[in-house]
C-alpha cells in the first residue's frame, strides 16, 4: 500500500489544481472558452512529472521503468476522475447553464446529455494522462546509454 499512497497523494493535488484553475476561470466568465483547457496539460504534466521524480528519488536503485509509468497513470487517472466527478457536479447542481454556454461557442445547437459530456470529459484526462506519463518516463528513466554509464 505504502507503494500508493504517493501516486494518490499527488492524484489528489493534481486534481485540486485542476478544480482551482477551472474555477479561477469561471470567475472571470472564461469556463467556456475551450482554448483555456489547455492549461489543464501542463498542470497534469506537471504533476505527473513531479509524482515520478518523487518515486524516483524515494526507490533511488529500485526504480524501475514500470514503477515510474505506473506512479504516472495511478496519479493521473485518479486526477481525471475526480475532476470528472468535480465537473459534472459543476454542470448540473452548481451551474446548471454550464453546457449551454459552453456549446454557444461553437455556433451551434447540440441536444448534448451530461453523461457524454462526462465521458469525454474523462477519456480526454485518461488520455492525457498516459501521453504525459510516456513523456515524463522518458526524461526520468535510468539509460542505458555507454556514455553517460562510462
Amino acid at each position: 500500500m505504502k507503494n500508493i499512497s504517493l501516486p494518490i497523494k499527488y492524484g489528489f493535488a493534481i486534481s485540486a489544481a485542476l478544480i482551482a484553475y477551472f474555477l479561477i476561470l469561471a470567475l472571470f466568465n472564461l469556463h467556456t472558452n475551450p482554448f483555456f483547457s489547455l492549461f489543464n496539460g501542463f498542470i497534469t504534466g506537471f504533476g505527473i512529472y513531479e509524482v515520478i521524480k518523487h518515486q524516483k528519488l524515494k526507490q533511488d536503485e529500485d526504480f524501475t521503468y514500470s514503477n515510474g509509468f505506473t506512479s504516472g497513470l495511478v496519479a493521473g487517472f485518479l486526477a481525471a476522475i475526480v475532476f470528472t466527478i468535480f465537473f459534472t457536479l459543476y454542470a448540473t447542481e452548481i451551474n446548471p447553464d454550464f453546457l449551454s454556454q459552453l456549446l454557444t461557442v461553437f455556433k451551434q445547437d447540440y441536444n448534448v446529455h451530461i453523461g457524454l459530456v462526462a465521458f469525454v470529459v474523462a477519456i480526454m484526462g485518461f488520455a492525457t494522462t498516459v501521453v504525459l506519463t510516456l513523456t515524463c518516463m522518458q526524461m526520468l528513466k535510468k539509460s542505458r546509454n555507454m556514455l553517460q554509464n562510462a
